[in-house]
């Protein structure tokens, strides 16, 4: 039903669309960019919900209006306007004309304000035209709820349900008529637009107020009518609120000189439209521009909803009505016994669907020697639902040439029976798409079908294509694209046998303390509530201390120290940044870092873990292998990777993950692995040097840059030499370093200006980097690992020195990525430690924890290092040789 029918009306509506709140919103949902870097989040969050609006709405007189570039008149009286605000992000910026043009290619009029805000053109033309038809304003924003009235209504698209808002509900919410909503305002204030309002007074005491007045000028000539409490928080503020209502009203005056007829919609232009779609890689929306289309063209009208692939209005099939390819209608054919499915031998068989019981899952075969053929993709594949058993359905598929999942580890995991069917030779021959696409897109955030169906395979989708056949599809296209862009390797020798390694170390999972974990909960708890007494005698008040902004209170306005920066919405920032820097100016910062250090221990250690053990005490952790654009693993659900490995509370915490009886623990650590690949890609002779004669680096570089000798250098110096180094690395700047080490910034930069002189080698080297990166558009690993960095060529000079410090990090953090990865496959498959029973449990960045026999502990650290020292990414030999240090112990705290 559309929201004419919904609202009974008899008129044709005028629909004025907020165009600048939804490109934001669409902006910040999501991330989404064409293949060479260039976002389109936004430029897809708008495109798809106008095509829903004029495939459901069918409007015939709509206006997209956007604010423009220049200050308006609230600018000129209120100078903070909006200060707060950050500037607008350049991929947002870069959007805007596509989506302009493409606004226009839909049929829909622009409307781009000078001088005023979308919001005023919007209510001043719903003041307008208000009398003669309905005007409904699809925005999100609450300003807006000023123009409601007996013709005006609200469409919110961006509620988590969709809402419809009238003249009548709003005044039920709040008890005021609409056009006493900017004296509200004027009195709440608005952080977003920074507008202060009056102090200490929020919605509802606001709300509260205007219960005995009913506007501002109500409550200037009847101040008396007001309770006390309120009288004593607006009497210094009385000519105030007047101002900010300045703000918060809208104006009437804006004249766009748009008549209705200018208004009105036109049909949509399709080749226009598509080439745009086509253009920014924006596959799903070719069919949806078709649907409009035809709608807007033909008699016959879909439903709204209705899937045209299923069922199309008089007997026409999807292929007619969408003027695409029309290929033989392939239907689903379910299928309970393999002897009903084709001989898979030299076939490519695609697996899409529910892995946790087998059944009904979708399968498609394609023939290896159709792979190569132009028109594979135009093929009509058979699609197949399995109705039978694992087992019979395994047994079948080992006869195929390679079988094509969404997500091998997903297999691995779904049930044991795929587990024995795939760690054997089915494994060896299956082609992971999620992980392809990851390579291939390691900016990504979303590898599940949904998104690769949506995203990737649109292309293929004629007719009636099923899910498996899809898959097919994407096999061919990723495969195709994996040795075009060099990957192959990367993917076959290294990602993809790696994830039959993490599936395992998932499954087995390590062993926690669960009487140790008890003891030091009720230990930190019983210091948390000691500390929780001593704030608040230190700070004379009782509050939350876990509250930001009660904190804050106490902090700045009951205590009065001096606070530092300040969040978005303008409060005093009461970050963990923030207080170290107030460290030592009263007792109750340090309390409270204390507070807050034990707090994060209870919360996220202490108190989760033991609830998350199986009944063998052991503690299962997700490794997230397409979680990062540097390619380094990442772990969750609990993360494993962030338990502090140095300090008391680490210790502690370390300790309590134990080695089962009868088994000891092993940890085998790089010794400053990103470092040694930095002097390898450097070749700065120096480093190289440095490492080759197994000196201390961080004592080395504070000799080289304090010039003092090598044994003079004091333990501060060291540290200070530490922190360049591996500052450095992840591209850390002069005024970072600066608060790191709390120097300033002329002697942060005298720090840095020291390093690179004393190794000319790096600075030659990263400017090698990134102008090599800006050439090509990506940079690469030391294991082929590729990453596309296209903010190298922005004309911001912040992404542009963001996007070359990435280049930078990946290089060295990625390649540092890649040989762990190595390493953890070597130790996986290695036939003596298999002897042995060991078991990998933990990879925590440069650190594999084993689990293994404990009469045979020496021996595996011994073997487990050896092949940690010898890895040689894509065969290649480091100049620096790589070093591992282990230990042996029955707790991860004594191993480590």
């Amino acid at each position: 039903m559309s929201l004419k029918e919904k609202l009974g009306l008899t008129t044709d509506p005028l629909y004025l669309m907020d165009g600048t709140a939804f490109i934001f919103r669409a902006f910040f949902v999501s991330k989404m960019q064409r293949s060479d870097g260039f976002p389109t989040n936004a430029l897809t969050g708008v495109a798809r919900l106008l095509l829903r609006i004029l495939r459901e709405e069918k409007p015939k007189y709509f206006l997209f209006i956007r604010d423009g570039h220049e200050k308006n008149f609230r600018h000129e009286f209120f100078s903070d306007y909006k200060a707060n605000r950050d500037a607008t992000p350049e991929d947002l910026q870069k959007q805007v004309e596509p989506i302009s043009r493409l606004v226009q290619a839909f049929g829909i009029p622009e409307e781009v304000t000078h001088g005023f805000e979308a919001d005023d053109c919007m209510a001043s033309l719903a003041h307008r035209f208000a009398p003669s038809r309905p005007v409904i304003i699809i925005s999100g924003d609450k300003d807006l709820k000023q123009c409601l009235g007996d013709n005006v209504y609200i469409w919110n698209l961006s509620a988590k349900e969709e809402q419809i808002i009238t003249a009548a509900s709003f005044t039920a919410e709040t008890g005021i008529a609409p056009e006493v909503w900017p004296d509200v305002q004027a009195l709440i204030g608005d952080s977003v637009d920074n507008i202060p309002g009056v102090p200490g007074i929020g919605i509802k005491t606001a709300l509260q107020i205007f219960s005995y007045c009913s506007s501002l000028e109500e409550i200037r000539d009847h101040f008396d009518r007001l309770p006390l409490k309120f009288q004593k928080k607006l009497k210094d503020h009385l000519q105030e609120m007047f101002d900010w209502r300045k703000l918060t009203r809208l104006s009437l005056e804006y004249e766009p000189k748009l008549t209705l007829e200018q208004m009105e919609i036109g049909t949509i232009a399709p080749d226009k439209s598509q080439a745009i779609a086509r253009e920014f890689e924006l596959i799903t929306l070719l069919r949806e521009i078709d649907v409009v289309h035809k709608m807007q063209t033909e008699t016959c009208e879909p439903k709204v909803g209705q899937d045209l692939s299923q069922d199309v209005p008089n007997g026409r099939d999807a292929a007619d009505l969408l003027d695409l390819p029309k290929p033989v209608q392939v239907k689903s054919i379910p299928v309970e016994h393999s002897a009903d499915l084709p001989n898979p031998s030299n076939a490519i068989v695609a697996l899409i669907g529910d892995l946790a019981v087998g059944w009904g899952l979708h399968l498609a075969l394609l023939e290896a020697d159709q792979v190569n053929s132009d028109s594979v993709h135009k093929l009509a594949v058979p699609e197949y639902v399995w109705q039978g058993s694992v087992n019979e359905l395994g047994t079948w598929l080992k006869g195929a040439k390679t079988i094509v999942v969404e997500d091998l580890k997903a297999f691995f995991k779904a049930s044991s029976a795929w587990y024995d069917l795939m760690q054997n030779d089915l494994g060896q021959k299956v082609f992971d798409l999620s992980l392809a696409c990851y390579l291939l897109h390691p900016e990504d955030t979303d590898f599940s079908w949904n998104h690769l169906e949506n995203r990737w395979a649109l292309p293929f989708q004629t007719g009636t294509k099923g899910k498996a056949a899809l898959g097919l599809d994407l096999y061919v296209s990723f495969q195709t694209r994996l040795a075009n862009e060099g990957l192959t390797e990367l993917y076959q020798g290294l990602e993809l046998p790696l994830v039959k390694v993490l599936a395992d170390m998932e499954m087995v999972g390590i062993a926690i303390d669960l009487v140790a974990f008890k003891q030091y909960l009720q230990e930190v708890e019983g210091e948390l509530a000691a500390l929780t007494n001593q704030i608040y005698t230190l700070s004379g008040t009782k509050f939350n201390i876990r509250s930001a902004q009660q904190l804050g209170n106490v902090l700045f306005t009951v205590l009065k120290l001096k606070g530092g920066s300040r969040t978005k919405g303008g409060k005093a920032s009461t970050s963990q940044q923030t207080l170290e820097k107030l460290a030592g100016e009263h007792p109750v910062v340090d309390a409270v870092l204390k507070f807050r250090k034990l707090e994060k221990m209870r919360s996220t250690y202490l108190d989760p873990l033991p609830k998350l053990a199986d009944k063998n005490g052991r503690v299962h952790t997700n490794f997230n292998q397409k979680a990062t654009a540097t390619g380094r693993l990442s772990s969750s659900d609990p993360n494993l990777q962030n338990i502090p490995a140095r300090g008391e509370l680490g210790q502690r915490i370390r300790a309590a993950f134990v080695a089962r009886d009868g088994f000891s623990l092993i940890s085998s650590d790089y010794s400053q692995i990103e470092l040694r690949v930095l002097a390898h890609m450097s070749g700065e002779k120096t480093l190289i040097e440095a490492f080759s004669n197994d000196r201390d680096i961080h004592a080395h570089t504070a000799h080289l840059i304090y010039n003092v000798p090598l044994d003079a250098v004091t333990a501060e110096q060291r540290r200070v030499a530490k922190t360049i180094n591996f500052g450095l690395i992840y591209g850390m700047g002069a005024q970072k370093l600066a608060q790191e080490l709390t120097v300033s910034l002329p002697t942060a930069k005298e720090f840095i200006a020291n390093y690179f002189a004393s190794l000319p080698g790096l600075k030659t080297f990263y400017d090698r980097i990134v102008h090599v990166a800006k050439a090509q558009g990506y940079v690469l690993t030391l294991g082929g690992r590729r990453r596309t960095l296209p903010d190298l060529a922005s004309a911001n000079n912040n992404l542009s020195s963001q996007a070359s410090r990435q280049a930078i990090n990946t290089s060295i953090q990625g390649s540092a990525a890649d040989i762990i990865k190595i390493a953890m496959l070597h130790v996986a498959m290695d036939q003596k430690l298999q002897q042995m029973q060991a078991k990998l449990l933990l990879q925590v960045h440069d650190e594999l924890v084993l689990e293994v026999p404990t009469d045979l502990a020496d021996e595996a650290g011994q073997r487990v290092a050896y092949l940690m020292e010898n890895v040689t990414p894509n065969g290649q030999k480091l100049d620096v040789a790589l070093k591992a240090e282990w230990g042996v112990g029955h707790s991860w705290g004594e191993a480590h």
